[in-house]
């Protein structure tokens, strides 16, 4: 998610020396409420026009039932648009029931603490670019997974061994990345799905007769799924057996952010690893860690399978006879170890940092 600022939002790799200056100096301050301007939104480069898409939802931060601010009805249309809010010919600029119930929904089904209000972690995930596939109308299989499938439960039906074939639209394309890049981009993605299911991809040539079919498409693009410019929906893939996979072309797409400066570069492989899995038949689900996970930050890499994606993936069409949970769980385990060792560090500095406060402040 797009990070959040508040005062003392800073890094912990000065020497104590130097955390000394900055607390004679500094204004002591332990209470910081986070308001709409403090909200760290990116915006894209300032040879392009137009502007980060949604970062103006950070205006309704910490609103709630009954509040009445401007432009609250281009929020609605958001929540339509992915599948909380029914169609209503007048959208208002009220806070009313059904957008509680729509900001409710969309807190469960993303994982974030259920307020019924339009608090900061609501306000990131919202206005963080995201895949342009509807987050509802999916089915969840298990009540104690998070991930889900599209209506139907649709799946490639090929006889074993599955071989999908994909194939690079010979004129819908970006000129700004190699083809052989490209392509060798897509490889590793649809390997990492090949790792853990019996499915086989092959790239071909004939586009018209892959069944997978990519291309970077402009805005109405004549599928009834208009991309939005930059940020804003990245991409979208249709359930199977359908094998469009479609992404905005506008993007500043990347495969080094090493080679790409810009603010509002995004990932190639963590966006095409996702998409994949639409094309087998997973939708959406509520673990922020997870590859199918709706939304993805600019410069952020999230390409490697979690446990609920590959739990996912694998109760439609089995395990690859290679693949071991074991090793995935004990990758998952070493990564959790790192993460909980950092928080501890980063809770141990802060509370030196409140200490000293004390000791210097106290009469």
């Amino acid at each position: 998610m797009i990070p959040f600022f508040s005062y003392f939002s800073f890094s912990f790799s000065f020497s104590f020396s130097s955390l000394i200056f900055i607390l004679i100096f500094s204004r002591p301050i332990f209470s910081v409420r986070i308001t709409p301007d403090q909200v760290t939104v990116i915006t894209v480069d300032s040879t392009n026009t137009h502007n980060a898409t949604w970062h103006e939802f950070t205006r309704f931060l910490d609103a709630g039932k009954g509040s009445h601010v401007s432009g609250m009805s281009e929020l609605k249309k958001y929540f339509k648009r992915f599948g909380y809010l029914p169609f209503i010919a007048n959208f208002t600029d009220i806070f009313d029931t059904q957008l509680e119930s729509a900001v409710i929904l969309y807190q469960t089904k993303l994982g974030l603490p259920v307020t019924g209000k339009l608090d900061t972690d609501t306000i990131s995930t919202i206005i963080s670019p995201r895949c342009g596939v509807s987050d509802t109308d999916h089915h969840r299989i298990h009540a104690t997974k998070h991930f889900t499938y599209f209506y139907g439960k649709p799946r490639w039906a090929r006889t074993s061994p599955v071989t999908l074939t994909y194939a690079f639209s010979p004129y819908d394309m970006i000129n700004y990345i190699g083809l052989s890049d490209i392509k060798v981009v897509f490889k590793r993605a649809f390997s990492r799905w090949a790792s853990v299911i019996p499915v086989n991809f092959a790239e071909i040539e004939e586009y018209e007769s892959a069944d997978i079919r990519i291309g970077f498409y402009h805005r109405d693009h004549g599928d009834g799924e208009p991309f939005d410019g930059v940020l804003g929906v990245l991409a979208h893939a249709f359930s199977p057996e359908n094998g469009r996979f479609h992404l905005d072309a506008a993007e500043t797409w990347a495969v080094d952010f090493d080679k790409v400066k810009s603010k509002v570069a995004v990932d190639l492989e963590s966006v095409a690893t996702h998409e994949i899995g639409h094309v087998l038949g997973l939708a959406h689900t509520s673990v922020k860690e997870a590859v199918m996970y709706p939304s993805l930050s600019p410069r952020t890499k999230k390409v490697d399978l979690k446990i609920d994606d590959v739990e996912g993936v694998q109760a439609l069409y089995g395990s690859n006879p290679n693949f071991r949970f074991s090793s995935l769980i004990e990758s998952e385990n070493s990564s959790n170890h790192g993460i909980a060792l950092k928080t501890i560090s980063s809770i141990w500095t802060i509370s030196l940092v409140v200490v000293v406060l004390i000791l210097f402040f106290s009469p």
